[in-house]
């Protein structure tokens, strides 16, 4: 019953976002509006951000009968910590409604497990134009049930690297992340993440996306490589700017027990320039 009560708030929030994109008026300036949807696009930009992304998945488990809705609350903040770097602070912390992911599990509702990632980077890209952020990435067992955690504490290295000329934004961002405290009853983690991405922001702050998500788990040796399409727009609603994406995925790998086949995204993101 809480699942499905669930899955009814996600599919209206989804359409909220779906008509919020449609019909919200933009009263920034064209170039103001373009430069930030262009910051939204570099990892490491000097702007506060909170996106919520909503993910919904299905064929997930060993004999693809589960689906997930996971909610991402993904809070960015830029602390300047000199004249010439700012610490980029990037949490993902997911709320996860899941039904069936084994047989005979059930469903399960709560938050999952956090990913913490610090980034210095320099204030001004380098004289080619490169922007780049290195810094450790922590997995915190936030998460409030047995098949929604790994119970287990990690860390590991982050690096993030892109170019940004005219409308266009190329870059990668990736992180490595090793268990080494929590149940001992659970599997280890060593799991490497590689997002390759792509992006093109037109004039009147409508951002095209194209990325990967890969993880690989060298504890199984199995990949899952979700490709994910997605299109922004920057707006304003009332006094606060929001970014609306909406976006699907499709699983080109998938590991014995993850998700198969399409998924949909769904994100309101709130901005705060300084």
């Amino acid at each position: 019953m809480k699942s499905a009560i669930t899955a009814s708030l996600a599919k209206r929030t989804a359409s909220a976002i779906l008509i919020g994109l449609l019909l919200a008026q933009p009263a920034l300036a064209q170039e103001s509006a373009e430069a930030l949807a262009k910051k939204l696009s570099n990892p490491v930009a000097a702007l506060i951000s909170v996106p919520l992304q909503l993910n919904y998945t299905q064929n997930i488990g060993p004999v693809d009968d589960g689906s997930q809705w996971v909610l991402n609350v993904q809070p960015v903040i830029p602390i300047s910590i000199s004249e010439k770097w700012n610490l980029i602070s990037r949490t993902i912390l997911p709320v996860v409604s899941q039904d069936d992911i084994y047989p005979g599990a059930g469903n399960q509702f709560g938050l999952g497990d956090t990913v913490q990632s610090l980034f210095f980077s320099p204030k001004e890209p380098t004289s080619s134009g490169l922007i780049w952020g290195v810094g450790p990435v922590f997995l915190l067992p936030t998460g409030t049930d047995d098949l929604l955690s790994g119970e287990k504490w990690g860390a590991g290295p982050t690096a993030v690297l892109l170019k940004q000329k005219g409308p266009w934004t190329v870059g990668f961002l990736g992180n490595h992340i090793w268990s080494f405290a929590g149940n001992d009853d659970r599997g280890d983690i060593s799991s490497t993440f590689l997002q390759p991405f792509v992006s093109y922001t037109t004039p009147k702050a409508i951002t095209y996306a194209f990325n990967t998500e890969s993880t690989y788990d060298w504890e199984t040796e199995q990949w899952s490589v979700p490709l994910n399409f997605t299109v922004a727009k920057m707006t304003r609603v009332g006094k606060q700017l929001v970014s609306f994406t909406g976006g699907v995925g499709y699983y080109a790998a998938s590991t014995d027990t993850g998700a198969d086949g399409w998924k949909f995204r769904a994100v309101v993101t709130l901005l705060y320039p300084k």
